[in-house]
């Protein structure tokens, strides 16, 4: 395709946009600048997003996806309820840390466990069902999203490397899909979390030479 093809794309498939698209873009970005700064706010603009990119999801056969943004309403939740803890002495809150070797290696098997998992079943549905499934590409993109997900919740620094091979994968995978405005999002999504690992490693630097 090209770059004249994709920006004919880009605006045809911009004027269809509906309005709860645009609402779920707004809430991601909101969403994200909130984690960069560790504002609790996070998650309750988060839920706006990913309950619309639920059906979003399911309207565009991208079943990894939806089924990663239901798993990141479920882990908002939770990580709503992690982030309240204020009331604790301070050593015991939850504090943005490095995860270490032994760490990273569950890193990676958590992502190779859900990779695996929605490949395969996303396979499966490709031959039987929905024609339009991209299994190797839906399935990387949700189980990236499912690792950053969760070491956001434990206010990792890693969680923004997740978080950005999710935005670099989504990307083309959204567009392809027709939902245009979603791949601006993610392009937006891209740089906010270089930014967002850039912020917590200066954090979690700072706290370790707090520590010594």
């Amino acid at each position: 395709m090209s770059l004249i093809q994709i920006w004919q794309q880009f605006i045809t498939d911009l004027g269809h946009t509906h309005w709860y698209e645009y609402i779920a873009v707004a809430s991601g970005i909101a969403s994200v600048w909130y984690s960069r700064k560790e504002n609790i706010l996070v998650y309750p603009v988060g839920l706006v997003n990913t309950i619309i990119y639920v059906y979003i999801s399911v309207k565009g056969n991208l079943f990894g996806e939806a089924t990663v943004n239901f798993y990141y309403t479920v882990m908002s939740i939770i990580g709503w309820f992690m982030w309240l803890k204020k009331d604790k002495p301070v050593e015991k809150i939850l504090q943005v840390t490095v995860a270490t070797k032994k760490e990273w290696v569950q890193h990676l098997l958590f992502f190779l466990f859900f990779y695996t998992t929605i490949f395969l079943v996303l396979t499966y549905f490709k031959q039987q069902f929905y024609d339009g499934v991209i299994p190797w590409a839906d399935a990387f993109a949700s189980a990236t999203a499912f690792t950053g997900m969760w070491l956001m919740t434990k206010k990792k620094v890693e969680s923004w490397y997740w978080w950005i091979a999710t935005n670099i994968a989504s990307i083309p995978l959204y567009f392809v899909k027709h939902y245009v405005f979603t791949s601006v999002y993610y392009i937006i999504l891209l740089v906010m979390a270089i930014a967002g690992l850039t912020a917590w490693k200066k954090i979690a630097k700072s706290r370790k030479h707090e520590l010594l």
